[in-house]
């Protein structure tokens, strides 16, 4: 690692820690907004990456705000392919892993109007060659599903900026790689308070120092990529995706992400759901070659999975409940998101 890059990830280090001393201490004063597009089943790196920090911070007694991102499906994509079926499913693993409706909002981007009439006047804040140099974006683009890259794409960042600043969130859960689309919203909410009056917070980046999990491919884990193992999954159905996981020809078993990506990827998920260093995990493996890795891998995955299975079987007996959750969340995110936008046109005098 070079000295700028020790640096910088030192001082990020330090402003995460800073940040989460203030949420400690006065959890009331922020707001949470994070999401997801749904466009596939949530796995396991949904569920170590972002949504058991949401569930962290949701008992910290944060404002937790969660968009279920439908019409930002069509970013990459033709279709939004289906969308409801994908829906449900997001809602009982967000209600399987312990978000609680009585206090976070969980809400669909389709049902809140006002979110596309605050896209409007935010995208007269921002230049085309900002939108266009945006790396995110870039990378969105090499990734698209899409022959043609749509208008929508590039105005990706605005849209989020409008879901963040709606209900006028000031915290963001962010890996390093999203930072470029935080930054836009920042950006939108220093020029819109700067032209027109304070309406808005500039939202901090919460980063998160969740592991990278790699596929049973040994690529990036995904849901469009089929390579996940879906939280919904059953005990056989897990058991067969990581028997079928891509590992290497070295019998003796290391924690070396660097070398060993897709053998330290199992070691680092079973270490995960065991709450263990996953150096140990890999010496207590040792000789005992890829099968031994697997079968440590399945049982401990299974362990930690079963009670979020459990309630998500329960949820899905009651869809009536389930469906009651959005409606009232959807209810909570017009109301806040309509005095938004009465607020920002009598700032600007529309």
């Amino acid at each position: 690692m070079s000295t700028a890059t020790a640096t910088a990830s030192a001082a990020i280090a330090a402003t995460t820690a800073e940040l989460e001393t203030r949420i400690r201490q006065a959890p009331q004063r922020f707001r949470v907004m994070t999401g997801d597009r749904p466009t596939g089943p949530l796995h396991l790196g949904h569920y170590f990456g972002t949504l058991h920090n949401r569930v962290r911070l949701q008992e910290l007694g944060v404002d937790v705000f969660v968009i279920i991102a439908d019409y930002q499906v069509l970013t990459d994509r033709d279709v939004a392919d289906r969308l409801g079926e994908h829906t449900e499913g997001m809602l009982l693993d967000y209600l399987a892993v312990g978000i609680d409706p009585a206090r976070s909002t969980v809400f669909n981007h389709s049902a809140v109007p006002a979110l596309n009439q605050l896209m409007l006047p935010f995208l007269s804040l921002v230049s085309v060659a900002e939108l266009n140099r945006n790396p995110t974006v870039k990378d969105e683009i090499t990734h698209s599903r899409q022959s043609a890259v749509s208008g929508l794409m590039f105005t990706y960042p605005v849209h989020q900026a409008a879901d963040i600043l709606f209900c006028k969130g000031n915290l963001v859960p962010v890996g390093q790689d999203q930072l470029p689309h935080l930054e836009v919203t920042r950006t939108v909410a220093r020029r819109f308070n700067e032209r027109y009056g304070a309406v808005f917070p500039e939202p901090e980046a919460l980063l998160s120092d969740a592991p990278l999990l790699l596929g049973t491919d040994g690529t990036k884990m995904s849901k469009s990529r089929g390579n996940s193992i879906a939280l919904g999954a059953d005990a056989d159905e897990t058991a067969r995706l990581i028997k079928g996981a891509k590992t290497d020809a070295e019998r003796h078993i290391t924690y070396d992400p660097e070398n060993r990506p897709g053998v330290s990827s199992l070691v680092l998920l079973a270490a995960l759901c065991l709450g263990r260093d996953p150096h140990a995990v890999a010496e207590e493996i040792g000789g005992g070659g890829a099968a031994a890795l697997k079968r440590t891998v399945t049982d401990a995955v299974n362990s930690r999975m079963a009670p979020i299975r459990a309630r998500r079987a329960e949820y899905a007996r009651d869809m009536g409940y389930v469906r009651s959750v959005l409606r009232a969340g959807n209810e909570r995110a017009n109301e806040i998101a309509m005095a938004t936008l009465e607020e920002v046109r009598g700032v600007m005098g529309t």
